[in-house]
This record gives structure tokens, sequence and C-alpha cells, in this order.
């Protein structure tokens, strides 16, 4: 059995990603977690807390599995358009769930900066993974545009539709 800390964190994640942030509750996070309430307080000071770690664990994890799916390729052009395989693929693994930071950022009011933050870091860093593959910026933006937007398209119509296009375009574009 995984240690409580885990246990809470992946049971955030589940819950967050099928109910959202604001309709899961810490009552029902410590009942499905099977921890006890002194448990998840030693972790987490606050279901915010809790959210920011979730985040942080699923910005690790989420970059690593990219970096895991792209590092195979060895030109520029194949590294980039697996990134785009790479959202097919955890559209797969994850059922079309979609960005877990724009989920979370549409349901926490404009002033929670501390959440708000972990969000900002965690695009600024994939701009920056784009940014380090291809030197024109306006290029580089143009592809994380279109790698953001086929992540919120591919949820909205659970179809790959748009990611396909998107390395079409990418294609021409690099």
């Amino acid at each position: 059995m995984a240690l409580p800390k885990e246990r809470i964190l992946d049971k955030a994640l589940d819950l967050f990603a099928n109910q959202g942030y604001n309709s899961t509750g810490i009552n029902q996070i410590i009942s499905e977690a099977n921890v006890a309430k002194a448990s998840f307080y030693q972790h987490f000071k606050s279901k915010e807390d809790l959210c920011v770690a979730f985040l942080e664990a699923r910005h690790k994890y989420w970059f690593d599995q990219l970096y895991n799916f792209t590092n195979k390729k060895t030109d520029l052009k194949s590294k980039i358009i697996s990134s785009f395989d790479f959202l097919i693929h955890m559209n797969s693994t994850e059922n079309f769930r979609g960005c877990s930071f724009l989920n979370i950022l549409a349901e926490i009011p404009s002033n929670n900066t501390k959440i708000l933050k972990v969000i900002q870091e965690h695009k600024k860093d994939l701009m920056e993974y784009f940014s380090s593959l291809v030197s024109d910026e306006n290029i580089s933006q143009h592809i994380y545009l279109l790698f953001e937007s086929s992540i919120m398209e591919s949820k909205m119509f659970k179809s790959n539709e748009l990611i396909e296009r998107s390395k079409m375009i990418v294609g021409h574009l690099v």
C-alpha cells in the first residue's frame, strides 16, 4: 500500500480530473484515500496546498513523460512532431482529460496567486521547451499555441483530429 501522502495525491488527481477542483472536498479525498484527517493535515495545510503539490507532481510527471517520448527522436522536425504524438498518447492513456493546469485554472478565482503561479510556471516551461528546439521565437510561439489549442480541442471533441492537423502545420513550419 502506498504512503498516505502518495494516496492523497493519487486521489486528488483522480477526483480533480473527474469532478473538478471546486466540487472535490477535503473530506472526500481523506475518505477515498483511506487516510486519517490528521494525516492529511500533516502533509497539507489546506486544499490549496494540496492543489499546489498536485500541480507540482503533475508538472514533473508530465515533463518526464514528454521528454521520454521525444528524446528518441534525433532530428528537430521529428522531435517537435513527436511532442504532438505525445498528446495523442496522453489522450489515449488519460481518456482526453485535457490539461490539468488549465482545468484547475478555470476553477480558481483570479486572486488565487498561489495556484496561478504554479500554472504559469508550467506553461512558461512548455514555451521554453519549444524555444529550446526552435530558435525563431515567432515559430516556437506558433508551435506552442498549436500545441495548447490541440490539448483543449481534443478534450472538447474527444478527438485527435486537430492534433493530426497541427502536426501537418508544424511539418511545414519547421
